[in-house]
């Protein structure tokens, strides 16, 4: 067991209430305008100050500033902030899974609804909120690859990615899958590659014509990595639609895009996993997660931050303070001490 600091806030989406620190001093700026205003009704600047020499704005806003201050700080007490002291390794029995998903422009035709992009970020959330023990990846590609998350037990990490899947990701455009496999082949953890547990899942149209993804397949299926492939579209083809607008080429031609099912059944069967054409009514994660249920399970190692302590205390005592200097603060001058005037200049 390591020892290790770290510091969170168990609620950050209270932390949105910091906006009324700004709101209290913005506020207390526009009441000091509106009540200028008024007096100006009453006689000129001098003779106003002569009628009320104990008045203080420096005071005012001192006392404003304090309250405003003691305010943020109990706006970070209730986000519950807290610190972390130990890094425990658990060990459990799980497969390591690695999503390779295709974020090409052809994903985002419409003949699968309400998209093939958007089918596919929902199908691969529900996935990894069925996990329990797995650890999952998550490989982006195009025609350029990006690992967008490493080999993880953190399932709200793996959510967040999944929500930013897109063709914006990677500028290049294409559909490399003989590069996607070959990045998520090396994403795998050393832990597990004695045993039969991983698993790459490629999500793709498969608009893709080359060899390399099949020599890819064989050397996946020599070190026990099944790979399963889901294909989006039909081999018929659709032309590509974007937000009800068809899209032509540099020719004028429409662009039509077509599944290539012959090259994901072979990378299928390479190394003994499935491929599953996705439809409206099923996208086919359902038959891979039934061939997941028969594959081997490893010993899997991940880390956890344990023994949190609550430290709202110190922001409240802070508060706290704040509020009792702000209180014993005048908002008038003491007319004990009217005569004193440290920057003011003696006349000669």
């Amino acid at each position: 067991m390591n020892e290790i600091g770290i510091f969170e806030f168990a609620a950050p989406e209270r932390l949105w209430w910091l906006v009324l620190v700004p709101l209290i001093i913005v506020g207390y700026w526009l009441t000091t305008l509106w009540a200028k205003r008024k007096l100006r009704r009453f006689g000129h600047k001098a003779t106003l100050k002569e009628l009320m020499p104990d008045h203080s704005v420096v005071r005012g806003w001192i006392k404003i500033s304090l309250f405003a201050l003691a305010v943020g700080f109990v706006v970070l007490a209730v986000a519950r902030p807290q610190t972390g002291s130990k890094l425990r390794s658990v060990e459990s029995k799980g497969r390591e899974i690695v999503l390779a998903v295709d974020v090409s422009n052809s994903m985002l035709a419409e003949d699968t609804e309400p998209s093939r992009m958007a089918r596919t970020r929902y199908a691969i959330q529900q996935l990894t909120r069925h996990m329990k023990s797995d650890h999952v990846g998550i490989v982006a590609f195009a025609d350029d690859v990006e690992v967008l998350l490493p080999i993880t037990s953190d399932y709200k990490m793996a959510e967040s990615k999944i929500r930013s899947l897109s063709p914006a990701l990677i500028a290049n455009q294409g559909t490399d899958v003989g590069e996607a496999l070959e990045v998520a082949l090396m994403s795998f953890s050393t832990n597990a590659r004695t045993s039969r547990s991983r698993v790459i899942i490629l999500i793709t149209d498969g608009e893709a014509h080359d060899d390399m993804a099949l020599a890819v397949a064989e050397r996946a299926n020599e070190e026990g990595v099944v790979i399963c492939c889901i294909g989006i579209g039909t081999p018929e083809g659709t032309t590509l639609q974007i937000d009800g607008q068809i899209i032509e080429d540099e020719s004028g031609k429409m662009v039509v895009t077509k599944l290539n099912e012959q090259l994901l059944m072979e990378i299928a069967s390479t190394t003994g996993g499935v491929y599953i054409r996705s439809t409206n009514a099923n996208f086919g994660l359902e038959e891979i997660v039934a061939q997941l249920d028969t594959m081997e399970s490893a010993k899997l190692t991940h880390r956890n931050f344990e023994e949190y302590d609550e430290e709202y205390m110190w922001f409240l005592g802070v508060a706290l303070l704040l509020l009792f200097v702000e209180c014993h603060v005048l908002g008038r001058r003491n007319p004990l001490l009217r005569g004193v005037k440290l920057f003011e200049r003696t006349k000669r």
